[in-house]
């Protein structure tokens, strides 16, 4: 992987941080930041050479992604923005990555889940710092399904590509 991709892939993951620090604060995702991961992608893609073919497949993917997560909210199951977020990381992922993207996802929301749902009754003025935080991932104030999205994407936008090399046989 060239060093531009690579410098695109860590401005990705520090801005997916800084969705999910700004999901565990105020329970918002900015639009602006997504829709901007959403574009490096096709940077990205040019510098990497990906075929017509293969750019279409990862928005195929991301158009699916969307819909199902549009239904989602339309449940009330999910936010608006966080349907975009997760349609963002699966244009990212492509066809190739999308189960470890999932897989990822799903094994950081459940922890998430389990830490707010732990905390759902801790009350803000804790004398203790770390309840304090905890609190601030606290069930009574929305899911946080931002902080899964963005971690487990970080994960396969920027650290899977750099270890797959290391375990695929020569």
């Amino acid at each position: 992987m060239q060093f531009a991709s690579l410098a695109i892939r860590f401005v990705v993951l520090c801005a997916l941080l800084v969705l999910a620090v700004i999901d565990v604060r105020a329970r918002r995702l900015p639009t602006g930041i997504v829709v901007a991961i959403g574009a490096l992608f096709f940077v990205d893609a040019l510098l990497n050479k990906l075929t017509v073919d293969q750019i279409i497949s990862h928005l195929m993917l991301a158009c699916a992604v969307f819909a199902v997560c549009a239904a989602l909210f339309a449940a009330k199951m999910l936010g608006g923005r966080d349907a975009k977020l997760a349609a963002v990381i699966f244009l990212w992922a492509g066809l190739g990555l999308s189960l470890p993207a999932l897989t990822f996802i799903s094994l950081i929301g459940t922890v998430v889940s389990l830490i707010s749902l732990a905390t759902r009754n801790v009350r803000a003025d804790q004398s203790s710092s770390p309840l304090r935080a905890l609190v601030m991932f606290s069930g009574a104030r929305g899911v946080l399904y931002g902080v899964a999205l963005a971690l487990g994407g970080g994960l396969v936008i920027a650290a899977l590509p750099l270890l797959l090399p290391l375990f695929s046989t020569h």
